[in-house]
C-alpha cells in the first residue's frame, strides 16, 4: 500500500537448526516501528531458536532485514549495537553482581554517559523494586524481580527491537500483569516488542499482531483480536 511504512524487521524464508537437526522451516515475519508482535506455539516449536536465529547466535539460511540493513552475516555483538536486544529465556544474569552492575552490562557497547544515566534513571522508574534493591548481589532477588532486571538491562542497552523470550514462565500472575505494564510503557517510548510466549493469554494480551508457530512452521498468522476467535488457536492454545 502506497505510503505505508517499511518493517523494522523482516524476516524471509528463514531456515535454521543445530548441526544436521532442522528446527526452523520458510518463517517468514516482520514487525513494524512502534508495534508489539507475539510469537505463540507450544513447547518444541521454535520459538528460542528463531529468537537465537534473529540475534544471530546461531546459523541460519534466509533473509533478515533490520532498520533496512541485511544482518544475517552479522555477528551477535553487531546485531545488539544496531538495537536487536534479546531478554533470554531464564535471564541470564549475574548472580554476584549487584544489580546496577548487571543494568550496566546492557551499555557496554554505549559511549554516550548522558543517556546511559537517563536509561538507568527511566529503567528505576518502570521497576521500583530495582531502586531500592540496587545493591543487592542480582542473585538474592525473587523470580519476578529477576525477571524484572533482565528486561531492564536490556532497556539499558536503547533497544529499537525488545525481544522477549518466555516473559511469564514461572511467574505469579501478579508479576506478569506488571511487567505487561511496562511493556506497555515502554512501547509508547517508542521501542517495537517481539514477544515469545507459551501463555497465549499473556502473549495476545500485550500484542497487536501475532505468529503461531508449531514444528518450526508457521501455522497461523494475523490480529490478536482475529486469531483468538480463530476455532483452531482457541480449541490449541485457548481452551
Amino acid at each position: 500500500m502506497s505510503g505505508a511504512p517499511d518493517p523494522l524487521l523482516a524476516v524471509t524464508k528463514l531456515g535454521a537448526g543445530y548441526g544436521e537437526m532442522a528446527v526452523l522451516h520458510d518463517i517468514d515475519i516482520s514487525i513494524y516501528p512502534h508495534e508489539t508482535v507475539a510469537i505463540v506455539g507450544s513447547n518444541a516449536g521454535g520459538k528460542t531458536t528463531l529468537l537465537r536465529a534473529l540475534s544471530r547466535v546461531i546459523p541460519c539460511t534466509g533473509g533478515i532485514r533490520f532498520a533496512g540493513r541485511a544482518i544475517r552475516d552479522m555477528s551477535p555483538s553487531q546485531v545488539f549495537a544496531l538495537g536487536m536486544v534479546q531478554v533470554p529465556e531464564g535471564r541470564l544474569l549475574f548472580d554476584r553482581m549487584s544489580v546496577h552492575d548487571n543494568l550496566l552490562m546492557g551499555a557496554f557497547h554505549r559511549v554516550d554517559r548522558s543517556g546511559v544515566k537517563d536509561s538507568l534513571a527511566r529503567v528505576y522508574a518502570l521497576f521500583p523494586a530495582l531502586a531500592q534493591r540496587r545493591e543487592r548481589p542480582a542473585g538474592t532477588l525473587s523470580g519476578g524481580e529477576q525477571q524484572m532486571c533482565a528486561i531492564a538491562r536490556a532497556l539499558v542497552a536503547a533497544p529499537t527491537l525488545l525481544m522477549v523470550d518466555e516473559m511469564s514462565l514461572g511467574l505469579a500472575p501478579a508479576i506478569v500483569d506488571v511487567l505487561l505494564g511496562v511493556l506497555a510503557d515502554v512501547r509508547k517510548d517508542g521501542v517495537a516488542i517481539l514477544l515469545v510466549e507459551q501463555d497465549v493469554n499473556v502473549a495476545f494480551e500485550a500484542a497487536d499482531r501475532a505468529y503461531v508457530l508449531e514444528t518450526g512452521r508457521i501455522v497461523r498468522e494475523g490480529a490478536v483480536a482475529d486469531l483468538a476467535h480463530d476455532p483452531q488457536v482457541r480449541k490449541a492454545y485457548l481452551g
